[in-house]
């Protein structure tokens, strides 16, 4: 589907899918031709034939036989890229509400060694931010949580909440996604374990668009998302000072063993 590309490293895009069908070719027609060498779909049971166009497109598909949530649908995408050699995985919605032409350069960051994860930041300025649509009580609702995640967290991003991530393979292999939540507040926590872990974060703008066929959550959902997200960063606090310990931020078995021996 793409030419190889000239740099080491095995690329692999990622796409947890849900009703993806309206956007996927548009998603998937802005990547650079020879910046990933695979694009993984899961499919989350979706009700169109997002799985149709995805096979018609050449992509790999996965099909769940049942729904298990954006943070399960995360988990499966991560044990397939790792499952076929990635060394470096992007993470981006099939949606379209995110501009994936720049994944070259989040990879390129990671393979340069200045960071280890790296975010797509919806929110370069409030009027771009706004004029791509975003509603104003989710603009006032992620600048609060970011915020609040920024100060706990030690960090400096710009947008916590976004849908376009890189990391290298090291991240994944240590980070113990499989203990998070099947939820939204899957991507609170992953955040929260790689620093935790002392990986290196950081972001670049990446253009959004908000329009009917693009995933959202609710209000309802997202207000839940806030406080569970606020309930992570207790939990990392909890753990560092070693009042409550949590399997979130503890090492994987495999790497608990090798440590010991």
């Amino acid at each position: 589907m793409t030419e190889p590309i000239v740099q080491s490293g095995r690329v692999v895009a990622v796409m947890p899918a849900y009703n993806a069908a309206a956007t996927l070719e548009k998603t998937i027609a802005d990547i650079p031709a020879g910046s990933v060498h695979e694009i993984i779909l899961i499919d989350d049971c979706s009700r169109d034939n997002t799985v149709e166009i995805a096979r018609r497109m050449g992509l790999t598909v996965i099909v769940h036989e049942k729904n298990t949530g954006y943070g399960g649908n995360q988990k499966t995408c991560y044990r397939h890229a790792l499952e076929r050699g990635a060394d470096f995985v992007v993470m981006i919605h099939p949606d379209y509400q995110y501009d994936s032409r720049v994944i070259p350069v989040a990879v390129e960051i990671l393979k340069l060694g200045i960071c280890d994860v790296m975010l797509g930041s919806r929110i370069r300025t409030r009027r771009e931010a706004l004029d791509g649509g975003m509603p104003k009580w989710k603009y006032v609702a992620n600048r609060g949580l970011t915020i609040c995640e920024n100060i706990a967290l030690g960090q400096n991003l710009g947008d916590f909440h976004s849908g376009f991530r890189a990391y290298r393979r090291e991240v994944l292999e240590t980070i113990p996604f499989e203990r998070n939540s099947d939820d939204f507040v899957f991507d609170s926590q992953f955040l929260a374990q790689a620093v935790h872990f002392g990986f290196k974060l950081g972001d670049i703008p990446v253009p959004v668009r908000y329009f009917e066929e693009a995933s959202s959550i609710n209000f309802g959902r997202s207000v839940t998302y806030g406080m569970r997200t606020l309930g992570v960063l207790a939990q990392f606090w909890l753990h560092r000072l070693r009042i409550c310990r949590s399997p979130l931020f503890q090492k994987r078995e495999s790497q608990a063993r090798r440590a010991s021996e």
